[in-house]
């Protein structure tokens, strides 16, 4: 990827997160073809002058994303965590304030489906909602609470939730649906709850997007190749193509940055259009 664009005479490129402190929760990936969100994120953010924390439950995944950052002369230290455990979120955030002394942005990155079980709820089990609940849900809000209390002494700050199309469309299963919406709801909340701190609060909804999770968890339940997926996949999108990782990224980046400084509580589709086609 390119982030060059002609923007014509007299246009300066700028670091939009310059000197920033950015967690990226979520920021290593699946094995598989292609790129996660959370790593395009992570690395979109350094690109743009950002020290980024980068958070996964598999360390050395997310070492990963951090040696490609550093690579490219950025900024980032990888360090392992479980968002469905409090006591591993709590020492996330205080790593980022002792190494850098605040934090600026807080990118949620996080979600688990057919990974983790789910099905349609006359078939899914206690265990499996219960575990994909602590995550998407839980899991998310507690690494808010604990980065808002960081941002509110601080006085500013920018969280990204990352949600899912499937909170406001169609969706064949049950607990990821739920718990998405649940981000969705929560994101409104408690983007009314910190504006008087200046902290702002918004949500990316993905739709299709060429994920190694999305893509390699179909493949292997569905017992289809990778191309016959994506085929399927991209037939359902207007645009005709599944999205990616950067596609995610950048509009993290903008809602992570001062250019979205009166944007709070929105919850945004990046789905090529697809949800204007519910049959």
């Amino acid at each position: 990827m390119s982030d060059s664009t002609n923007r014509g005479s007299g246009w300066t490129p700028s670091k939009r997160l310059d000197g920033k402190v950015a967690v990226v929760i979520g920021a290593g990936q699946s094995p598989g073809e292609g790129l996660g969100n959370g790593r395009a994120t992570a690395i979109r953010f350094a690109r743009e002058g950002a020290r980024v924390l980068a958070i996964n439950r598999s360390i050395d995944s997310v070492e990963e994303t951090a040696e490609i950052i550093r690579k490219e002369g950025g900024e980032a230290f990888a360090m392992k965590g479980d968002i469905s455990i409090e006591s591993d979120i709590i020492a996330v955030m205080a790593e980022a304030k002792r190494r850098w002394g605040r934090i600026d942005v807080l990118h949620n990155n996080v979600g688990v489906s057919l990974g983790g079980g789910d099905a349609d709820l006359m078939e899914i089990t206690e265990e499996r909602f219960d575990n994909i609940y602590r995550i998407n849900l839980r899991g998310t809000a507690f690494t808010c609470k604990h980065a808002i209390a960081v941002m509110r002494e601080q006085r500013s700050g920018s969280i990204v939730n990352v949600g899912s199309a499937a909170a406001v469309g169609l969706y064949p299963y049950v607990a990821y649906k739920a718990t998405k919406a649940g981000v969705n709801a929560m994101t409104e909340q408690l983007a009314l709850q910190n504006a008087k701190y200046n902290i702002r609060i918004n949500c990316i909804m993905p739709g299709l997007i060429a994920t190694p999770m999305a893509v390699e968890t179909r493949s292997k339940k569905f017992n289809k190749s990778h191309e016959e997926l994506n085929v399927e996949r991209s037939a359902k999108v207007p645009l005709g193509r599944q999205g990616t990782g950067w596609d995610v990224a950048n509009l993290a980046l903008f809602l992570a940055s001062d250019e979205s400084d009166f944007i709070t509580g929105e919850c945004i589709l990046v789905d090529g259009g697809r949800i204007l086609n519910r049959t």
